[in-house]
């Protein structure tokens, strides 16, 4: 009897003890939007239960303790699969991706709600991004001019970034943030479609290369702390991601733009999926006169993609890209000229600028488990740019009957990253880790002398083989070892640890030319002189991290990073009457701190609020070597940049309690306030100046309104005044340096889309501002570019 009553005792605990139970609740998005995901719920596939989420996106329920299959599903939304270890009350959240089927002609799309601004998810692309400062652009969202790569819209709702406007083609980007050097993007890394797109990651980071805006699908933008993961720049990573093929056969989009200074832009694209294979490719023509004298463009970029899905858990790809494109360059101008308001002069009618590039890529996807998948990007460049043209200060008269100097560059290299991505359980919660390895080569041939006396664009030196100035190989190599790994250590608090070890290799092996000229030009004598050197070094970088969610949708987010720059080809040799080296430069390095704030405040406020600080070591500067007309580049100093950075997007419909199903109107602002200056110097000049190319203030804001197939925006940028080199010169006759004064320049932009048609139309700088961004030292100028005065743009586009 007593052991009757035992077994029964036991039964009742067992009974008890499997009839525990733990709750799971958390809210569905939808991908990068911080939007709720409507008419959503999630299945537990190992009991086959469904929890249906509210309005809000938000579900709840009670599940056994155990490993579990949870799928999240929402309409016109594709699935999202997590496997996870619950042993105790959970919260998750998913992030669902856009579905887009096409049934018989008529396309069914996943409702976007937002305004082309968001934040990437924490855990994408092998990559991630949890506690970092990031924004996602998604440029179908918005109105802009995408067909000249109008840069001051696209990129309107980042915070912090100077822009300088001197390109009205829009053929390359030039672009920095929290007070790094804007020329050609040369501070952030960046990629298209995750891997190298520049002249040379070490040596030459400059982006000639700009992807066609129109075949662009999403641009993201990762601030310092990119370094662990992306290469120990300053600036962080930016990252164009071109369209997918589309989920058919076959599709056909053709798009035309005419505008105004002779401007037209034709653009074709063709993508589409059978079986296995998928392809997307592009081809866009952009021609122009200018807006000044001389400066006529011609343009073309071509792009193609082949994806092959061998298994279900195996996909290839390789992708091509090209472009070439000649530009006629005016010149710079003096501060006095500019002032006169004859910007439309030009005073080089022989300056002219080249550039080819040819990238190749191939990618490799496997997914070795559920939780565990490998990544590898292999990519190669064969590229080259040519500068002809008279480089004299823009005071010097430019005598046709003399030669011109050309400067051309020859850019290869190769490079491979590999990438291992694992999702694990630790105490009941979801973590990720990334591993890398990436291993990089490559080769600069640089040359200076003299070229033909025409105006004609001949690219080509007088004396190929022994050029007047300089003749120079510079090979660089890189390996690199990095981890990172988002630790979950609560359901709203997480860590995000890293560090990366580069082995960095830069040389330069040549000979240059010591020249005396005459006051009329003509040369006296000429050295040669034989030049090789060496730099190898080791460099460690690391970071933290941390997240904490005070609601599903709002964040508090901290992190710091090291950061190292490399000194460049340019800091170890250039022949330019505007410059004198010194042979002494050495790297870069520092680090990067932030604090914010970020996600939804109720249905009505999408923010980003933070603080930076950055702190820049052996930081490399020009400044005016007192008696001379000539900058001297050196390490001048150290900098310390300080800063709040805010982002704020306003439904104004939802806050007025009148929210309509086809109709969004929406107003923005995005506003940095900066303080950046030399802190400690040995250049008695230099301390305690303002940082260059740094204004205090930057604003962008702006309306987006929407209805039915209406979208529009209306915007206005204004920027501080700035300074063009470390000692704050407010003028010199040569225009070299100097301040840049404070401007502002509204835009207006429309598009109707209607079935397979949609017109686009637009006014860039409405109110015909006279200002400029940039004294350039050498090419396009030297002295001041002006920006683009009042232009206008109308575009009709085709979808089969």
């Amino acid at each position: 009897m007593r052991l009757f009553g035992l077994h029964i005792i036991l039964l009742l605990l067992t009974s008890m003890s499997l009839g525990q139970s733990i709750s799971i609740s958390g809210t569905i998005f939808e991908e990068g939007r911080n939007r709720p995901c409507n008419s959503a719920f999630l299945l537990v596939d190992s009991t086959n239960t469904v929890f249906y989420a509210n309005e809000n996106g938000q579900f709840s329920g009670k599940v056994k303790p155990g490993f579990h299959r949870l799928r999240a599903y929402g309409i016109g939304m594709k699935s999202s699969l997590l496997e996870v270890n619950l042993q105790q009350d959970t919260l998750i959240n998913f992030y669902l991706e856009e579905l887009m089927i096409d049934l018989e002609g008529i396309e069914v799309i996943g409702e976007r709600k937002t305004d082309g601004m968001s934040r990437l998810k924490p855990v994408e692309n092998f990559a991630i991004y949890e506690a970092k400062k990031n924004e996602l652009i998604i440029l179908d969202d918005f109105a802009a001019n995408k067909a000249t790569n109008n840069a001051r819209q696209i990129f309107a709702k980042v915070p912090g970034l100077n822009i300088w406007e001197s390109d009205f083609a829009g053929l390359q980007l030039d672009i920095a943030a929290r007070g790094l050097g804007p020329s050609r993007t040369a501070n952030f890394n960046t990629r298209q479609n995750g891997y190298d797109m520049s002249a040379d990651a070490l040596g030459y980071p400059e982006s000639y290369y700009m992807p066609a805006m129109l075949a662009v699908d999403r641009i993201e933008v990762v601030r310092g702390a990119a370094s662990l993961q992306y290469g120990s720049q300053f600036g962080g990573m930016l990252n164009f991601r071109l369209k997918e093929a589309p989920d058919k056969p076959f599709e056909l989009n053709l798009h035309q733009t005419a505008g105004s200074f002779g401007l037209l832009n034709s653009f074709g694209s063709i993508g589409g999926t059978l079986g296995k294979v998928d392809y997307y490719a592009y081809f866009q023509h952009r021609r122009g006169d200018g807006w000044r004298e001389h400066s006529k463009f011609e343009a073309s970029t071509a792009f193609g993609r082949l994806g092959y899905q061998v298994t279900d858990k195996l996909k290839l790809g390789f992708e091509y890209t090209y472009m070439y494109y000649e530009a006629q360059q005016p010149g710079g101008m003096t501060d006095n000229q500019f002032a006169e308001g004859d910007v439309l002069t030009s005073l080089r009618p022989r300056n002219w600028f080249a550039v080819s590039w040819n990238l190749l890529a191939s990618t490799i996807d496997y997914e070795i488990t559920d939780s565990t998948k490998l990544n590898i990007r292999t990519f190669g460049l064969i590229s080259g740019r040519d500068a002809l043209g008279n480089l004299q200060q823009i005071g010097v008269l430019d005598n046709p009957d003399q030669p011109r100097t050309l400067i051309t560059d020859e850019f290869q290299n190769i490079g491979s990253e590999a990438r291992l991505l694992h999702s694990y359980a630790l105490k009941s919660k979801t973590s990720t880790a990334v591993l890398g390895y990436r291993i990089y080569k490559g080769i600069t041939y640089r040359a200076q002398g003299a070229a033909s006396a025409n105006d004609l664009p001949e690219f080509e030196l007088l004396n190929p083989d022994s050029p007047e100035e300089f003749d120079y190989r510079f090979p660089s190599a890189n390996h690199a070892f990095f981890a990172e790994n988002l630790i979950s250590l609560t359901s709203k608090l997480s860590l995000t640890t890293g560090a990366r070890v580069e082995y960095i290799q830069t040389d330069a092996e040549g000979t240059w030319n010591l020249n005396r000229y005459d006051f009329a030009g003509n040369l006296i004598s000429s050295t040669s002189n034989a030049d090789q050197n060496s730099t190898r070094r080791w460099v460690p970088l690391f970071g933290l991290g941390a997240s904490y969610y005070l609601k599903n949708n709002l964040s508090i987010y901290s992190n710091f990073s090291r950061n190292f720059r490399s000194i460049t080809f340019s800091d170890l040799r250039v022949v330019n009457p505007n410059f004198q080296l010194d042979s002494l430069i050495t790297d870069e390095n520092g680090y990067n701190f932030d604090l914010g704030v970020r996600g939804m405040v109720g249905e009505v406020l999408n923010m980003d609020l933070s603080f930076f600080l950055l702190r820049y070591d052996d930081r490399i500067g020009s400044y005016d070597l007192p008696g001379s007309t000539t900058l001297f580049k050196t390490n001048i100093g150290t900098s310390r940049h300080l800063g709040l950075e805010f982002f704020g997007e306003l439904n104004i419909l939802n806050l007025l309690k009148r929210s309509r199903e086809e109709t969004r109107l929406t107003a923005f602002a995005n506003l940095s306030i900066t303080d950046a200056r030399y802190i400690e110097s040995d250049i008695t000049a230099i301390d305690g100046k303002r940082v260059e190319y740094v204004p205090n203030i930057m604003l962008r804001t702006g309306l987006n309104h929407q209805w039915k197939g209406w979208r529009s925006t209306v915007q206005f940028s204004y920027l501080g005044d700035q300074f063009s080199d470390a000692t704050n010169s407010r003028f010199n006759p040569n225009a070299l340096t100097g301040i840049i004064p404070s401007y502002y320049v509204f835009d207006l932009s429309t598009e109707y889309q209607f079935k397979h048609i949609k017109v686009e139309a637009g006014v860039n700088n409405i109110g015909d501002a006279l200002y400029f961004t940039r004294r350039a030292e050498s090419y396009p100028g030297p002295g001041i570019i002006p920006a683009t005065p009042r232009s206008f743009y109308v575009s009709l586009g085709l979808r089969f």
